[in-house]
């Protein structure tokens, strides 16, 4: 496969790249797409009933799909959130919500497509708050700017979902994100990308990450 299409996400040129980013503000994300995240137990799931991921499955992370901004929680539920394209400054910041338990956070994301297994052609969305989490987002920029410096005509990582852990001493064990990158594929047709853009995500993401240093199984019952 040398085309990886994402349907719906009104992509401009890969040359336009050096300009600007797809901004992705939506608090829900765009229509169609799941909210892809990391459970407590160190699982990939997806979607309302927190279904798991195909293992080994892959999939492609959109370029131009790298958000910033800030997320404010409530008991379990989202009270506000203000997120911007990292081609953007941060959004500017007002009282957060009445029960926002810490305030805003922030937060970092992109929006990536499984191309494999049971689940291919589904859109997700991925934004996280926690330290580990954001310094995954940030590898996955930094590893793109790298590869754009180096092949302009294939910007889209595709990687495979998987987890590091680590040992807290409060909280026991605490699993964190890992994209591992397998192969780079081209975005369409248009084959020039500058470096530039896919810096100023990495750079982007960075600066973010420095500010702020039991699911239901695919094929398995939960009692």
């Amino acid at each position: 496969m040398n085309i990886v299409t994402f349907a719906g996400a009104n992509l401009p040129a890969v040359a336009s790249l050096s300009t600007s980013l797809l901004k992705l503000k939506s608090e829900a994300g765009p229509s169609g797409m799941v909210i892809l995240k990391m459970d407590k137990t160190g699982h990939w799931v997806f979607g309302a009933d927190q279904t798991e991921i195909e293992e080994g499955s892959q999939w492609a992370i959109n370029p131009f799909s790298f958000i910033h901004g800030y997320i404010a929680w409530g008991d379990g539920e989202v009270l506000g959130e203000k997120m911007a394209s990292v081609s953007d400054l941060l959004p500017e910041l007002d009282a957060a919500p009445p029960g926002a338990k810490k305030g805003w956070e922030t937060q970092v994301g992109m929006s990536l497509k499984c191309i494999s297994g049971e689940d291919a052609g589904m859109e997700a969305r991925f934004t996280t708050t926690s330290v580990g989490g954001k310094r995954g987002v940030q590898d996955l920029a930094v590893a793109i700017a790298e590869q754009v410096g180096k092949d302009q005509t294939k910007p889209v990582p595709i990687v495979t979902l998987g987890k590091e852990h680590y040992q807290h001493k409060s909280y026991g064990k605490i699993f964190t994100p890992v994209f591992s990158i397998d192969e780079w594929m081209s975005l369409d047709a248009e084959p020039e990308a500058p470096p530039v853009v896919a810096e100023v995500a990495a750079a982007a993401i960075t600066a973010a990450v420095e500010k702020s240093i039991v699911p239901n199984r695919r094929r398995r019952a939960v009692a």
